[in-house]
């Protein structure tokens, strides 16, 4: 099973050899995570991972998505149930049942990360497989219990210089507080995610929405309900964060005017939202949220175009987040253009922008992004997170907004062990179409490595201000 080391890379042998050299000059850079999903309590307890299952199978719903497929119940993967359903709490019962299924991964990038991970963590070089799922379980779960494995450790091993979480308006950060309190020098970094106080089709949204203002003192108005935002924004800031983050279901914006806003906030508090007012608010306070961007510096993220717990079942027994948001399609030049109107010419904003909709990239993203100062191109996110999906987007961007109109890459994982996979794979494929250019003789060879260290490092380091 050991890795090859020419892996993603091209099989012309030219090509290869070019993606050899260049791979060689941004194999070692470190590790900019501007974007994910990693719990802060890790950084700030440092406490040892629990088991080998709970490490690698619960938190990637990658894997439970995939297992769940094929008839695997969330419950015997130990997923936590929200309506009292008991669930398996052996580790090693879950890591023998993700053994047998393992075989369903196979061509899948789950599989590059995880095999990456055993390998690069653990000096582990067999597939696992029923037969020695028990002796790799222990071997890993030996390996957790010393201190080189330790939060902390991974963070200095995996060679991360900043790494950002994802976290809500109303959080009280303090993990963020117990990092910086502990005298760690490593940068993690808090981000503004404020959909539950956005969102007015969410059940808890009125109360959040009280929850926000009443931790402020801010009056129960559209004037207190913004300033709100402001002094969170804030807060966060005061914690390092640099980015904001905004998960809707559409990039639809609006430019309202102060008293159909007011009189829109007024309503959603008043009573349940009818569809129509929920997506025109969401709509709305993306043009606000880059206002505020505008005038505090943070780098704002639009992750449009996910139907979220697409099955109902699994959302009633398990929440959120257990592999069963779908991708949809989502247009951006229509639907950006109230916000456009607004700051789209303003070179001090960043707004990055991805989709899970590829046929947007030539026709909308790449234009847009193109030719507007304050966008970017996120890196091809969650389903598209793979060696096809980032070739994909490299021929579908590349030639309308070019290399330096896109932000590098981000991770948006929560499975901690896999970020250095990812990250490797990114360059990996970024050298490839890089080699190819250079094959073609449409780069020189010093102007791909330039590139290469700027896809890799810079541009994630310039966008998200790190």
């Amino acid at each position: 099973m050991a890795l090859h080391p020419d892996r993603l890379l091209p099989i012309e042998p030219d090509a290869r050899t070019i993606a050899r050299r260049l791979y060689g000059q941004v194999a070692g850079l470190p590790i900019l995570s501007p974007h994910g999903h990693t719990d802060p309590r890790w950084y700030a307890e440092d406490a040892p991972f629990p088991d080998p299952a709970t490490l690698f199978v619960k938190p990637d719903h990658y894997i439970t998505r995939m297992l769940y497929s094929q008839g695997v119940r969330l419950e015997a993967l130990g997923i936590p149930s929200r309506d009292g359903t008991d669930v398996e709490t052996d580790g090693r019962k879950i890591w023998r049942l993700f053994a047998e299924h393992w075989y369903l991964f196979r061509g899948t990038p789950s599989r590059l990360w995880f095999e990456h991970s055993l390998e690069s963590g653990f000096g582990i070089t067999e597939r696992l497989a029923p037969a020695n799922a028990d002796r790799l379980y222990d071997e890993i779960a030996a390996a957790l219990e010393r201190p080189e494995f330790r939060p902390r450790a991974l963070y200095d091993r995996f060679n991360i210089e900043a790494i950002s979480t994802t976290d809500a308006a109303t959080d009280a950060l303090k993990a963020h507080q117990a990092i910086r309190a502990s005298g760690w020098k490593g940068r993690v970094l808090p981000a503004y995610r404020p959909d539950a106080v956005v969102d007015a089709d969410r059940a808890d949204f009125q109360v959040e929405v009280r929850r926000l203002l009443d931790m402020t003192g801010q009056p129960t108005s559209w004037d207190g309900y913004l300033a709100a935002h402001r002094e969170r924004r804030a807060f966060f800031k005061s914690l390092g964060a640099t980015s904001t983050d905004h998960g809707h279901p559409s990039a639809r914006t609006a430019n309202l005017d102060r008293a159909d806003a007011a009189g829109l906030f007024a309503r959603l508090l008043a009573g349940p939202a009818t569809p129509a007012d929920a997506e025109l608010f969401r709509a709305q306070m993306l043009t606000e949220m880059a206002r505020m961007s505008l005038t505090d510096g943070l780098t704002m993220q639009i992750h449009p175009g996910s139907h979220r717990n697409h099955n109902p079942a699994l959302f009633t027994r398990f929440g959120p987040d257990v592999g069963a948001d779908i991708p949809r399609p989502t247009g951006y030049v229509e639907a950006l253009k109230p916000l456009l109107d607004a700051v789209g010419n303003e070179p001090g904003l960043t707004l990055v922008l991805f989709t899970l909709d590829e046929t947007a990239f030539s026709r909308e993203l790449a234009p847009l992004a193109g030719h507007y100062p304050a966008l970017r191109l996120g890196p091809p996110w969650w389903f598209l997170d793979s060696p096809e999906g980032m070739r994909r987007f490299r021929e579908l961007a590349t030639e309308t907004a070019g290399f330096y109109n896109t932000v590098g890459f981000n991770d948006d994982t929560r499975a901690y062990l896999s970020i250095p996979a990812r990250h490797d794979m990114a360059r990996r494929v970024d050298c490839a179409c890089l080699a190819r250019l250079v094959a073609d003789h449409r780069l020189e060879e010093e102007e791909a490595a330039e590139i290469a260290v700027d896809l890799a490092y810079n541009l994630a380091k310039r966008a998200y201000k790190l």
